[in-house]
């Protein structure tokens, strides 16, 4: 790996980090805007549901764009407009406005997470591929996991400086990679020639770059997310009613799968992918998954729940970056469109998982679950088709 390369994946880890640092700053402080400035649950659903909608609809658009006029000039225009959000929604107390920063926020995200994971798959081979998704995976996660406690003690300051942070973040980042980040032409010299072939021979639309392997692994991708999603969003509610865990128990649990995520991701998941390949970590983490959701509905001990809930997270932050690197190694000249994909179709899980299980949960409380199950199982079984002969030939093991 040069020594451009590596640059260029620091750029790329660090301002991943720091945007996913800056998006879950604000979490603890959305129910102090809406008792603040009056508003419905509502007026919070449709604010979240229209970022959710951008991303959703860009996502495959933007790709394809970065596919066409490089990568730099996206990440950079991204970033730019993941600024702009957050200081909208730190100078407002206006609804729309709000709205307007969220839809803003939704395609600042579809630039800027696709598209790092499309330089990174652009510029590594497809050995180095899996440490290096992975280590955007736990740039990913720990941003996540580490915004809402710094965003908690930010609002002591006042509920608006979360977000001023959030958008001096978006500005660092855009600035670092401007200055320090490579044009695409001197770190991919083959670059230019890829984007040229593949207006002619991967079009979105065309039986070449829909192969059985592609669909699968799309699919793959909205199952996991619909799955998390739909076992995550009423996992507190689940566990504290039925199995009575307090708000402790329930800290304790997604701290520790926070510590395991990171662990699992920066140190083990190459390794697990060099070792096994990831056709057979995805069969083992969907098998996992589906059993240990089963034995949720079946447990009788906090114990059990616990040590089931963290072995299916476990599962599912193995899955996305396992993957997404089986879909990066699928065409060479598309990475962009297939990220940005990637990212439309987790869209997709991430609001229909949640309605889902709500409504479900509403019937009975062992319903979400149980669906959920019955999807993870049914992806397994779809692993194996990954390798029937003659189809899978475009993907495969570095």
């Amino acid at each position: 790996m040069s020594r451009q390369t590596k640059r260029a994946i620091f750029i790329l880890v660090f301002s991943e980090f720091l945007v996913c640092l800056g998006i879950s700053l604000v979490i603890p402080v959305m129910p102090f805007i809406k008792n603040e400035l009056h508003l419905t649950a509502t007026d919070m659903g449709i604010m979240n549901a229209l970022f959710a909608l951008a991303q959703f609809v860009a996502s495959p658009i933007i790709g394809r764009v970065s596919d066409r006029i490089g990568r730099k000039p996206v990440l950079t225009a991204g970033l730019i407009l993941y600024m702009v959000s957050e200081f909208l929604f730190a100078l407002t107390n206006q609804l729309w406005v709000f709205n307007v920063s969220r839809i803003v926020g939704g395609l600042s995200a579809a630039m800027v997470v696709p598209t790092a994971m499309a330089l990174a798959s652009d510029i590594t081979t497809k050995r180095q591929r899996a440490r290096v998704i992975g280590w955007l995976s736990a740039a990913f996660s720990g941003g996540l996991i580490l915004g809402p406690g710094i965003g908690g003690i930010l609002a002591g300051i006042s509920y608006k400086t979360p977000f001023w942070v959030a958008g001096g973040l978006g500005l660092l980042s855009a600035v670092v990679l401007v200055v320090l980040l490579p044009a695409d032409r001197d770190i991919d010299p083959d670059r230019e020639d890829i984007a040229e072939n593949a207006a002619e021979s991967h079009h979105p639309m065309s039986r070449a770059f829909w192969t059985l392997p592609i669909i699968i692994l799309f699919t793959m991708i909205l199952v996991s997310s619909f799955g998390l999603q739909g076992f995550e969003s009423i996992y507190s509610i689940y566990v504290n009613e039925v199995f009575h865990f307090s708000l402790n128990n329930i800290a304790l649990v997604l701290t520790l799968n926070g510590l395991i995520s990171l662990f699992l991701q920066v140190a083990l998941f190459d390794t697990f992918v060099q070792r096994f390949g990831e056709r057979r970590v995805i069969r083992v983490c969907f098998a996992a998954a589906a059993i240990c959701t089963i034995w949720i509905t079946q447990a009788h001990t906090k114990l059990e729940v616990m040590v089931a809930t963290l072995v299916i997270f476990s599962a599912f932050d193995l899955l996305r970056p396992a993957i997404t690197t089986l879909l990066t190694k699928a065409s060479e000249s598309n990475q962009g469109l297939i990220n940005g994909l990637n990212m439309s179709l987790t869209s997709v899980g991430n609001i229909v998982g949640p309605i889902m299980s709500g409504m479900l949960l509403d019937m009975n409380y062992h319903y979400p679950y149980i669906v959920v199950a019955v999807f993870l199982i049914v992806s397994y079984l779809m692993a194996f088709m990954l390798r029937l002969p003659g189809k899978s030939n475009k993907i495969k093991q570095a």
